[in-house]
């Protein structure tokens, strides 16, 4: 047991050190992530020390179960790669160029326009992928446009990791959370829905009073982008999206894994996007550029983190920090637990270890908790970078587009929106449930 907490602690610590001072290596003219590599080490020696065996990873990795890492890669990946592929043509830039263009000289206009475009791309898409999308559109036009970015991307960031609660598709942590706990997307969305919506409702109110006297200032710009988008395939990729979607509400009555859906989806997608280029003689550069995308450096940080929880399980460790909590209200206890364990150890490996936490006698307690922690998973990600990989792309993107956006600012920011928006939606849980 001793060992097996100090290689998580220290895996735990390296991570949140990457993240900060080392985030990426260049290794000739590839740059690599090191955050997986932290937790891939650590793995590595959970095995040596023999804290797991591979034959409890084997079972894992292959169990029929609904926490199986594999299922809920594919699941993620292939709405991923249907999100990646509508940004690809154009789709999203399209949206974003529009809404700027609607907006006319008004800040105010243009701040609301694009949160809700953010929130609603967000939740029938990714937060990940809204996020790549839209940092790099708000950095170029705030420059042209001679206004402060601020605003923008901290609407953007918060909105892109609160409306990602509603659905149980918006964020990986939902997916592992809720099929840990055997809960379908028509359940989930039933108790979700509400607090996600006055979450928004309050965070939109907050950062608005926040940079209501920058917002009042008038723009002066006239912002023009060529937007390269191909209708035909905006709509094939729409379409695949909408019926994925579809069939994921249903998924619970026709018997059919969520993962299998979508996997389905992006397939049909891949083959139809092909038949359309080989027709059109095109190419394949839509395509390729969406696998080159996908975040691969996500399967080793996850089934990493997953063979680290594993081994902390077989321990017991889990168990002693599973009696703490339940010894308060389960919505608040997990809710605010989550929130700042994503702010130390990721919001991915901490749904990983909270999965496996609310044990409890009392069956709606334990789904309380559940809800609770999806919630501290979504919105813990806007404290600090380290709460999501989200806000380590987010960081990223700002340096390379020299906006002063440092982790001071990220706090600062974060702290001040994302306390009100976690105490509202798990008051609202807590009124639900």
């Amino acid at each position: 047991m001793l060992t097996t907490s100090i290689i998580a602690i220290i895996t735990c610590i390296l991570l949140i050190v990457s993240v900060l001072f080392l985030p990426k290596i260049k290794i000739r003219t590839r740059e690599i992530h090191t955050y997986w590599i932290v937790c891939l080490i650590g793995a590595i020696f959970m095995l040596i020390f023999n804290d797991i065996s591979f034959k409890d990873i084997y079972q894992s990795f292959t169990s029929h179960s609904n926490i199986n890492p594999i299922k809920i890669l594919i699941l993620f990946f292939s709405m991923t790669l249907l999100s990646i592929f509508l940004d690809e043509v154009g789709f999203f830039k399209l949206l974003a160029t529009n809404a700027a263009h609607l907006a006319k000289k008004s800040q105010i206009k243009l701040f609301i326009i694009l949160y809700i475009l953010t929130s609603l791309l967000t939740i029938f898409t990714s937060n990940d992928i809204v996020i790549l999308t839209f940092t790099p559109f708000i950095c170029y036009f705030c420059k042209n446009a001679h206004i402060d970015p601020k605003p923008y991307l901290v609407g953007e960031f918060a909105a892109a990791n609160t409306w990602s609660m509603m659905l149980i598709i918006g964020n990986p942590t939902n997916i592992y959370l809720a099929t840990a706990a055997n809960i379908d997307f028509i359940s989930y969305l039933k108790v979700m829905l509400v607090p996600t919506l006055l979450a928004g409702i309050v965070q939109l109110a907050i950062i608005y009073l926040l940079f209501r006297k920058k917002l009042n200032i008038a723009m002066n710009s006239d912002f023009e982008e060529h937007i390269s988008n191909d209708k035909l395939e905006i709509g094939v990729g729409l379409f695949h999206l909408i019926i994925c979607l579809l069939l994921l509400v249903i998924s619970s009555y026709i018997n059919i894994p969520m993962w299998i859906i979508s996997l389905v989806c992006a397939i049909s997608l891949f083959i139809i996007a092909t038949i359309i280029s080989l027709i059109n003689k095109k190419g394949f550069k839509h395509l390729i550029s969406t696998l080159k995308r996908a975040p691969y450096e996500l399967i080793p940080f996850v089934l990493s983190m997953f063979v680290i929880v594993a081994a902390i399980n077989k321990q017991n460790i889990s168990g002693h920090l599973s009696k703490l909590l339940e010894n308060g209200n389960p919505i608040f206890a997990y809710g605010l637990s989550s929130f700042l364990m994503s702010n130390v150890m990721n919001n991915i490996p901490m749904s990983v270890l909270f999965s496996t936490l609310p044990n409890m006698s009392n069956s709606l307690n334990s789904l309380r908790a559940t809800y609770a922690t999806i919630i501290g998973s979504n919105i813990g990600a806007f404290l600090s970078p380290i709460g999501a990989l989200a806000g380590i792309m987010f960081t990223q993107l700002l340096n390379k587009y020299d906006v002063d956006y440092g982790f001071k600012t990220f706090i600062k920011y974060g702290f001040i929106v994302a306390i009100p928006t976690l105490l509202t939606s798990l008051l609202m849980l807590f009124i639900i449930l």
